[in-house]
């Protein structure tokens, strides 16, 4: 009997996206899970292509044909897509240096592929970010962990991620904010649960790229201290604001000061008369937005 030998071929196409898409609030209407393929559970025998025989009750049966004839998905045991023991790269979208987790129903932050520069993990049950989620991960330009759980964020945990321009917070319950990387141009922490005392008195004022700042929704009694120069849109409103100083946005013992940088402050929705305090926006080229009587 001749033995009947089988080839196979398996093509595996992964798109390829060159730039990462911009930070925003809007969730991604982009869903192609399971684009990268692992064939970690196939093993190797099942895949050698020289024919081997085997005797069985005197016939030749080529391991080639019986390989053929198992035909039945299920010999490949794929779990689920939403289980979280899967490759982040089955239970994620990874394309280019980003990797999109959103809408997963995942309560950790993943292993994540070494090369990551974007993450975007939002409307997730995420509660803690741990030190070790970003150990070795120090590539990331981009974290969006929108619409979580997320109630704590472990000391250190973005300490070393000092290409990091980005970081989006918002709608979670955080009631204090961590030490923030240094090269940082955007942060949003919109709609938590932060009070002034859950932020420390320098914790913007090394950030010398910082330009965009959202607290908005939040409860702070206070403007934050030590606001860097480079600050161009300020978000506050909604909080439970009382009290501003002279030198909260300039500096009372310089009256010549113009914070040129400074393009909106958005105070509304506080319990504060903003009109009662003028010499506390005497270096702006703009009034917050605000009560004024």
């Amino acid at each position: 009997m001749e033995t009947l030998q089988a080839t196979f071929f398996l093509f595996v196409f992964v798109p390829l996206v060159n730039a990462a898409p911009p930070l925003q609030q809007e969730s991604l209407q982009f869903y192609e899970y399971d684009t990268d393929v692992s064939m970690g559970s196939l093993t190797q025998q099942d895949y050698e292509m020289q024919s081997k025989d085997v005797r069985k009750d005197g016939t030749n049966v080529s391991l080639d044909t019986s390989l053929m004839l198992q035909s039945d998905d299920s010999q490949l045991d794929v779990p689920p897509t939403k289980d979280t023991n899967l490759p982040t790269c089955l239970l994620c979208v990874c394309l280019s240096g980003s990797v999109y987790c959103e809408e997963i129903d995942i309560e950790a932050v993943p292993p994540l592929p070494k090369e990551t520069a974007y993450l975007y993990a939002r409307f997730n049950k995420i509660k803690r970010i741990a030190a070790s989620d970003f150990a070795d991960i120090t590539t990331l330009r981009r974290i969006d962990f929108s619409g979580n759980r997320i109630e704590e964020i472990e000391d250190g945990a973005f300490s070393k991620l000092l290409l990091l321009e980005e970081l989006s917070l918002a709608e979670n319950r955080l009631v204090k904010l961590p030490v923030l990387p240094p090269k940082l141009t955007t942060f949003n922490a919109n709609q938590n649960r932060i009070k002034s005392r859950g932020i420390k008195a320098n914790a913007f004022k090394k950030l010398t790229n910082l330009a965009y700042l959202y607290l908005g929704h939040n409860a702070l009694e206070s403007v934050p201290l030590n606001l860097p120069e480079s600050l161009r849109i300020l978000h506050l409103q909604y909080n439970n604001i009382t009290t501003i100083t002279d030198d909260t946005f300039c500096k009372s013992n310089n009256t010549r000061y113009i914070r040129t940088r400074m393009d909106e402050i958005r105070m509304e929705g506080n319990p504060i008369v903003l009109a009662k305090h003028v010499n506390a926006f005497s270096c702006l080229r703009m009034l917050p937005v605000g009560t004024y009587y």
